[in-house]
């Protein structure tokens, strides 16, 4: 597939996901949401670690408002079900870790983008704003779905309620995201985490991602019978012999991602 709002890159292990409508501060499009879903999915086959950022000042300023599918009898409803979901699930059912590297704002459907993802770090100069309220309408894009689980019901309901700007270091403090870094530090700082990643054992951080967001459906007792049946898996893995074999020869494992 030929991208025009998006770039992908892959080197080393990495997928790197560009939202490339800098002058329009990254705004979603229906042919963006397409393009991000393709990618994020091209990159879970194909890489060990997929990473989402934008070109320019901004991450993403959410829905492109000016874009021609957008009027005042737009079906919010279905674009939410068939653009926004696809998009949104491709991140979150990716098979290998995903990093969001939020260089700069990341507002409204442009925010909850970024904490589709399974880690997110932040430019200190950077914030997140739930500004939906600004135009009438209610936190969507899955930000209803994660912000309660990330920062609590309080923290959420004043983001949504207020749609204030979100500083990095805020979002930091509050759990809302990983990592806020010095934005001189920033791209150095995500690119070395990414390359860790995608010389891990991807197959564990895979059971990782599955036990960790399939926690909110279950008991205690059905999540200690997930996590023995995913360990159980990964104790079979190449990975964990030769992790087991690094450490009893104390040295540093050479992981093949299976």
């Amino acid at each position: 597939m030929e991208y025009q709002t998006i770039t992908y890159d892959l080197a080393e292990g990495v997928a790197l996901i560009t939202l490339n409508r800098a002058d329009k501060m990254n705004a979603l499009t229906t042919q963006m949401r397409a393009e991000i879903a393709h990618a994020v999915k091209q990159g879970g086959e194909e890489a060990r670690v997929v990473v989402l950022t934008g070109a320019g000042r901004a991450f993403c300023s959410g829905q492109d408002l000016g874009d021609r599918a957008n009027s005042s009898s737009i079906d919010l409803e279905r674009t939410l079900r068939d653009e926004y979901a696809p998009m949104l699930r491709a991140i979150v059912n990716c098979p290998v870790p995903t990093i969001a590297a939020v260089n700069g704002p990341a507002a409204g459907a442009g925010a909850n983008l970024a904490l589709a993802a399974d880690v997110v770090f932040a430019a200190q100069s950077a914030y997140f704003m739930q500004a939906f309220t600004k135009i009438g309408l209610i936190p969507d894009a899955g930000g209803t779905y994660v912000l309660p689980r990330q920062m609590g019901t309080a923290k959420a309901m004043g983001a949504a309620l207020f749609a204030d700007k979100i500083s990095a270091r805020q979002a930091d403090d509050w759990g809302m995201i990983w990592e806020a870094v010095p934005d001189a530090d920033f791209d150095a700082h995500w690119r070395a985490k990414a390359a860790h990643l995608a010389a891990g054992p991807t197959a564990a951080y895979s059971a990782v991602k599955a036990v960790v967001r399939g926690s909110w459906d279950n008991t205690f007792e059905d999540q200690l019978a997930f996590e023995a049946q995913e360990q159980g898996k990964c104790g079979k893995s190449r990975d964990f012999k030769e992790g087991v074999l690094a450490f009893v020869e104390k040295r540093s494992p050479s992981f093949e991602g299976r």
